[in-house]
């Protein structure tokens, strides 16, 4: 197996820097596009014979260092009773504004609610053999709770943060229920064959610090240790945060996510040499043309040169209008560390 990735997320020596993109499998492929004018995006995500058909897509194109099964971090919901629908955001049928809707949540097993997301993984993982490890992931309780009181996605998730300083017990018991269902998900998604796990905190830039760690990282901290046993690599992404960084960096996960708008190497002197960093090319970045992103994606493995355990990534998921050009690009420009790396082994 082509392990550097998790040998980078344990901050091991790789022969170059490992690759994998967020959103990897997603609309910026044709042949996700064809598969995506035959069903919908819920039959894609609960049917495991397509949810792996593409998560094996963007692997088939390029030679990336990690899969990701193909789902959405919404979907766990179901486990609580909650009702959404995509069409093509999400959106929740009864949003979440009180606590007796918080009460009434009714958490069901992962294994039952959910049977799918193991099964996609169990034959993604078979699908592989071996050759590409997987990543599981699950949205932190902080992101979740943003689209169950917003009941959409909207910028600032101003009805959440109204919430909060209204009524925070009530905010806080919501956040207790998705926290021990992520714990239950993302063990289910382990136990399926899941080799490290991403906890995305899409939303929680929009906190202040100290708004922050009373009600995402706190809540995040929890999941990390109700995972320590099964000994996976865990990466926590925080979108949007850059004055939140060396608080991320306390949440015990061994990986910490960097979005576009810190430099990286910055970031990595903010929080100090005991984590892995992922990151961090901004999205956009690719819709230049190919010699520009190589151009930009060797600055920022240039940042991270000599530091061990980085992973290559975005900043935050590869965007639909994305060309497959600047993809190839990228991937080239990161396999290139390979060859400098023999040289410089040579010449020491």
């Amino acid at each position: 197996m082509t392990d550097r990735f998790l040998r980078a997320c344990r901050r091991e020596p790789v022969d170059q820097t490992p690759l994998w993109l967020m959103r990897q499998a997603g609309r910026y492929l044709p042949e996700y596009r064809a598969v995506r004018a035959e069903v919908d995006f819920l039959t894609l995500c609960r049917t495991p014979a397509l949810a792996v058909e593409v998560s094996l897509q963007p692997l088939r194109r390029f030679p990336l260092d990690a899969a990701i099964i193909f789902s959405d971090i919404l979907l766990p919901l179901e486990a609580l009773g909650v009702r959404m629908s995509f069409n093509p955001a999400p959106k929740i049928a009864e949003p979440i504004r009180t606590r007796a809707q918080v009460d009434a949540l009714t958490p069901r097993p992962m294994a039952e609610a959910v049977p799918f997301v193991g099964e996609a993984l169990t034959l993604l993982r078979r699908a592989l053999d071996g050759r590409t490890p997987v990543i599981g992931f699950c949205g932190a309780p902080f992101t979740l709770a943003a689209y169950l009181v917003q009941g959409e996605g909207k910028e600032g998730f101003g009805a959440l943060k109204a919430l909060i300083y209204r009524e925070p017990a009530t905010v806080e018991a919501l956040l207790e229920t998705l926290t021990t269902a992520m714990i239950d998900y993302l063990r289910l998604q382990v136990a399926a064959g899941a080799q490290a796990v991403q906890i995305f905190d899409s939303w929680a830039g929009v906190l202040a610090p100290a708004t922050y760690e009373r009600f995402a990282l706190r809540w995040v901290r929890r999941i990390v240790d109700g995972l320590r046993d099964l000994d996976v690599p865990v990466i926590y992404f925080v979108n949007g945060g850059p004055h939140l960084l060396e608080a991320a960096a306390t949440s015990g996960a061994g990986v910490l996510g960097v979005c576009w708008r810190t430099p990286i190497d910055q970031a990595a002197a903010r929080v100090g040499p005991h984590l892995a960093l992922q990151g961090n090319l901004d999205p956009h970045a690719l819709f230049a043309a190919p010699d520009e992103v190589a151009r930009l994606a060797m600055d920022v493995l240039t940042r991270m040169a000599g530091r061990p355990g980085h992973i290559m990534n975005l900043g935050h998921g590869i965007l639909p209008e994305t060309p497959i050009a600047s993809v190839h690009a990228l991937v080239e420009t990161v396999a290139a560390t390979a060859d400098r790396a023999a040289v410089a082994a040579v010449e020491r």
